[in-house]
């Protein structure tokens, strides 16, 4: 399925559901709010994004604790889950995702490969019920084609997600 056909269901959902959501992104870099908001009215139903490149930033801007980022490195699902716990409690979002990963050509090791890609999402219920989910995957390819499968796939999922 290509980007475009994935945001449109993804919206279409959240309209139904009278939701926003929010991103928070580390290795595709605003690749998922670009393509959030190549739709017009996404305003209806996107609510923010952020761009936590930096450990740093994902400390400032997302609350992510230092001690994860020291323990499990800034690539895994402890990380993931924080931020996306960050970007919907600071958004007021009832849905919010997370990316963090390595793109390459560079950064990756034996136990944290290039294309190594963790991924979180928080869903928060009318009823006021929160569960965040984590995965991690292992995309192939050159630095954007990793990137992209990243945005697809963080997308194709929350969209899932929110049908069930």
């Amino acid at each position: 399925m290509k980007t475009a056909d994935i945001v449109s269901t993804l919206a279409e959902i959240l309209k139904s559901k009278n939701w926003k959501m929010a991103a928070a992104e580390s290795c595709t870099g605003g690749l998922v709010c670009a393509s959030l908001t190549e739709i017009a009215g996404s305003s209806n139903w996107f609510e923010r994004g952020y761009i936590t490149y930096s450990n740093e930033a994902k400390i400032e801007c997302l609350g992510v604790p230092i001690r994860l980022l020291e323990v499990y490195g800034a690539v895994s699902e402890e990380v993931a889950k924080a931020m996306a716990e960050g970007a919907q409690v600071n958004s007021g979002a009832n849905a919010a995702l997370s990316i963090t990963g390595i793109a390459g050509p560079s950064g990756g090791s034996t136990e944290k490969p290039v294309g190594m890609v963790c991924f979180g999402w928080a869903i928060r219920s009318d009823a006021g019920d929160n569960r965040i989910i984590t995965k991690t995957m292992r995309f192939d390819g050159d630095r954007q084609h990793v990137r992209q499968q990243a945005c697809d796939f963080a997308l194709s999922e929350l969209a899932k997600l929110l049908e069930n």
